[in-house]
């Protein structure tokens, strides 16, 4: 079983940046698919971007495409999501997911089978 631990979240102003990080409890991720998903109040699940182990490719929703990136240290067991120039349509609880699936739909949320509790992001307008 992998427990997934998000950090990071807050209140930012639109334009700012955040910085959220998730790590995995009790065992490494570097053979683990890695995402972020997000939920705002009332909407639907949301991809977010996504890190494939195998190939080392990243894969971005349009929302935030050329705002945010996604990075994994596999040493430091650590997955990151830098995101810059936040929009308050950005606000939503961030949620960390991961599989260790060889062929799955980086995009949708039932293709993984870990989450974390989430994150809760703010961004004032």
């Amino acid at each position: 079983q992998v427990q997934l631990v998000e950090s990071g979240g807050g209140l930012v102003q639109a334009g700012g940046s955040l910085r959220l990080s998730c790590a995995p409890s009790g065992r490494t991720f570097g053979n683990y698919n890695m995402a972020w998903f997000r939920q705002a109040p009332g909407k639907e699940r949301e991809f977010v971007a996504s890190s494939e182990w195998s190939t080392g490719s990243s894969t971005y929703g349009d929302s935030v495409k050329g705002r945010f990136t996604i990075s994994r240290d596999n040493a430091k067991n650590t997955l990151t999501l830098q995101m810059n120039t936040l929009k308050p349509e950005d606000t939503a609880v961030y949620y960390c997911a991961a599989n260790n699936r060889k062929a799955y739909v980086v995009s949708a949320g039932r293709e993984y089978d870990y989450w974390g509790q989430g994150t809760q992001v703010t961004v004032s307008s």
